[in-house]
């Protein structure tokens, strides 16, 4: 058991915490519910998770409000659950350091397929390879092959995200990618529309940029190339 990952369901509707407790154990994760922000920081004060299924809208302190706070002490990969559907919800979401957005109603697979791939960013398969490719910039470096960023040696966490804005970036390392590319490779055009997708990728952008750059208002790797998109400047 101790193997299989362990995951938080916090919200405070009883039936859907239940049902989605339920469904996630049958799939083989560990799982513990709690029914509110507060409750969710005492179980988390003596368990360790590799994942929060989070709901938006908790009375007293909301899931925004805990991922924020959260976000200030933690890595934890969060998952936020909402009823809402409004695009401007979706990239509130995303600022408060979320790694992925579901609304209700959902189907029970997806939401166990976005937690498969999340974690597996999270906590990427150690492989042996013989040569793997690297992308230089600064202190920093960007395995394309795992997906992974270090800073010297040490690793640094990226949302899910974070890794696909990255690594299509990486990939393309000294090209100007369009935010139109960006959006669709991360999957975010589906349903909010051309603008609202774009505005998802500059909301991306701006947070990766604090972990990267040393002045984020003056970027030297992640930069803007005005009118047509992105580019990531290696050394």
């Amino acid at each position: 058991m101790s193997d299989q990952p362990h995951i938080l369901v916090v919200d405070d509707d009883r039936r859907i915490r239940d049902l989605t407790a339920r469904f996630l154990s049958a799939q083989g994760f560990n799982v513990v519910t709690a029914n509110d922000a507060a409750d969710a920081r005492d179980k988390m004060k003596s368990l360790a998770f590799d994942l929060l299924v989070l709901d938006i809208m908790m009375p007293g302190e909301n899931g925004l409000e805990l991922t924020t706070s959260l976000r200030t002490e933690s890595d934890v990969p969060i998952l936020l659950l909402t009823a809402r559907t409004e695009t401007e919800d979706r990239i509130a979401g995303f600022e408060t350091g979320a790694d992925d957005y579901l609304t209700k109603p959902f189907e029970p697979k997806e939401l166990v397929l976005r937690i498969q791939s999340i974690l597996k960013r999270a906590r990427p398969v150690q492989r042996v390879a013989p040569q793997r490719r690297l992308i230089k910039f600064g202190e920093f470096r960007f395995e394309l092959d795992r997906r992974r960023l270090f800073r010297g040696e040490e690793p640094l966490y990226l949302t899910e995200a974070e890794t696909i804005l990255l690594g299509v970036l990486a990939g393309r390392a000294g090209e100007v990618v369009s935010r139109e590319e960006l959006s669709s490779s991360a999957g975010a055009a589906d349903d909010s529309g051309e603008s609202s997708a774009s505005r998802q990728v500059d909301v991306q952008v701006t947070r990766l940029r604090k972990k990267i750059e040393a002045d984020p208002r003056f970027p030297r790797y992640l930069q803007t190339v005005r009118g047509r998109g992105y580019l990531l400047q290696p050394d």
